[in-house]
């Protein structure tokens, strides 16, 4: 915001509530990065291991794909649940204690 005299001033904004799905939907995105990044570290693992196990399995490398597959999709719906019940317990909270308020710059 500009005063009156010209000078930028700082704005204060409060957010009092969030959209649950909103929110969701960016767990989902943020727990599918977070379970791609996990689900890469474990594969290795546990394909490094199954350079080992192939001599008694023949099919022990499609455990590290099976073990990629499950972080991703487990890390989206748990980042998808997640969002949803923390921007369902801010709006409650928000509600006994008042909204986060932020000053920004414009």
């Amino acid at each position: 915001m500009i005063n009156q005299e010209g000078e930028k001033t700082m704005a204060n904004y409060k957010i009092k509530s969030l959209n649950v799905m909103s929110v969701a939907k960016i767990g989902a995105i943020l727990g599918l990065i977070f379970g791609l990044i996990w689900g890469i570290i474990m594969a290795l693992a546990v394909g490094s291991m199954g350079v080992i196990a192939k001599e008694l399995f023949p099919m022990a490398g499609l455990g590290a794909i099976a073990i990629l597959v499950i972080a991703i999709i487990g890390g989206a719906i748990w980042g998808f649940v997640a969002g949803a019940v923390w921007s369902f317990v801010y709006n409650i909270a928000a509600g006994f204690v008042g909204p986060i308020e932020a000053d920004l710059e414009v």
